[in-house]
């Protein structure tokens, strides 16, 4: 049983999971750095702590103080969102010594998957398609070498412990491998504390399709369908769908078959992501298991009906899952876009500061997560996500022309501060998006196109 919940994380998706607490009752605990003292999750939760300063080493990332926040303040749960220690299995475990329910995988289990050379092992063993690549961490240039002339080139060195699109280079020339192999490893240490590499081949145009899964403590799981993600830059998602179009037949029910084959296989228990490569033969091959909610979880919601975070708090809380799979039937399609402060003419480079006129969108079936409003402060310290705007409707042209509209209605205004609106309105409007066969290069041609102009 869960009574209430500190929520180890900022931004709209605290505000979000705050939401949800309080429609099941629950008590919101917010913690906050400095820079978040006049957050909207601040306002709105019943207790708010704050745990250090800015940076968020110092505070979202301190164990130790958001631990104690949530004794002190009485909470007996722990919601910790996306990023930040969301997939640190020594911020699980320490839950869990500390009496409190996280509201994720056991620690084993995010050790094993967040590791993304062992999860690559645990999903060949349960069977799921693979790239061609090590199983084991590459120990150094010598070997690195060896394994990608295997592979065969292009290939991608990616660390072990990365994410968020960040710690992998793609190599095209076998001449730059040794030093490419080196600055990964470089990049590794210093974001992760875990300088190991792995390296598997790398497919210039393949579709970034995901499964979202749900497990119970009892060995029950459901999928519920697929998300195309594949419009990113540097490999950070900005515009999603679900669900993802244009497959080929069979192919949803197959990689969501293996999804959840793989994560049940793996101990699973709450809500994740299984996210797959597709190439243009419609072949798909696994990529990682995130072990968290995802940004991208209200396309799926609004195609289901089903609300992904009160699903996750009631498997934390020892309930069996609720869900049957023959009765889990998506409607529609739904388009989410990510409204980003920053300047797709500068290579997205994060534009701060403080926002003095701000509007979004409204109108049948469109949901925007935010917790920006007019005067607030766009920081320099975190992710330069402003909102997420989503729509649904009975099909895809319809969701389309309503995520125009939508974007349309995005307003934004701030000294120095500008936003990637008008990108995602040009990449919705590009021909191969609008016949649902985009894939990754998306954003780079588009990029490569208005340089040429």
């Amino acid at each position: 049983m869960i009574n209430k919940v500190l929520i180890a994380n900022r931004g709209e998706i605290a505000l979000r999971i705050a939401r949800t607490c309080r429609e099941l009752g629950l008590g919101v605990v917010a913690v906050y750095s400095t820079e978040d003292r006049d957050s909207a999750v601040v306002r709105f939760a019943d207790q708010a702590v704050c745990i250090g300063p800015a940076p968020s080493k110092r505070s979202y990332l301190n164990l130790s103080a958001i631990i104690e926040a949530a004794v002190r303040t009485g909470a007996d749960a722990v919601h910790p969102g996306y990023g930040f220690l969301s997939e640190v299995p020594d911020f699980a475990e320490a839950c869990a010594l500390s009496g409190l329910t996280f509201v994720g995988p056991p620690a084993g289990v995010i050790e094993r998957l967040g590791d993304k050379s062992a999860a690559r092992a645990a999903m060949s063993d349960a069977g799921l398609p693979m790239l061609p690549g090590s199983i084991e961490p590459i120990a150094d240039a010598d070997e690195a070498e060896k394994a990608a002339a295997d592979i065969g080139y292009p290939v991608i060195v990616k660390a072990v412990a990365g994410g968020g699109g960040r710690g992998m280079q793609v190599v095209h020339d076998p001449g730059d491998l040794p030093q490419r192999y080196r600055e990964v490893r470089g990049v590794a240490h210093s974001l992760f504390g875990d300088d190991r590499v792995y390296i598997e081949r790398y497919l210039p145009a393949a579709r970034h399709v995901e499964v979202q899964v749900l497990c119970d403590g009892y060995g029950d799981g459901v999928h519920l369908g697929q998300r195309d993600c594949s419009v990113q830059r540097r490999r950070q998602k900005i515009i999603e769908e679900a669900p993802a179009p244009n497959l080929p037949a069979g192919l949803a029910d197959r990689m969501g078959e293996a999804a959840l084959r793989g994560v049940l296989a793996a101990g699973y228990v709450g809500a994740g992501t299984v996210e797959f490569l597709v190439d243009d033969l419609g072949r798909f091959s696994f990529m990682e298991v995130n072990c968290r909610i995802q940004v991208e979880h209200p396309i799926t919601e609004m195609i289901f009906g089903v609300d992904l975070v009160r699903e996750q708090l009631r498997i934390a809380a020892g309930e069996p899952l609720g869900l049957v799979q023959s009765e889990l039937v998506p409607r529609g399609t739904a388009i989410e876009c990510r409204v980003n402060a920053e300047d797709p003419s500068r290579d997205f480079m994060p534009t701060p500061g403080v926002l003095t006129e701000f509007a979004m969108p409204g109108g049948p079936f469109v949901r925007t997560d935010t917790d920006a409003r007019p005067g607030c402060r766009v920081s320099a310290v975190y992710d330069p996500l402003l909102a997420k705007v989503a729509v649904w409707a009975p099909d895809r042209p319809q969701a389309l022309a309503r995520m125009r509209r939508a974007l349309d209605e995005v307003h934004v205004v701030g000294p120095g501060v500008c936003t990637n609106r008008d990108f995602l309105r040009t990449a919705l409007d590009h021909p191969d998006f609008i016949a649902g066969t985009h894939d990754t290069s998306l954003v780079a041609d588009l990029a490569k196109s208005a340089a040429d102009h």
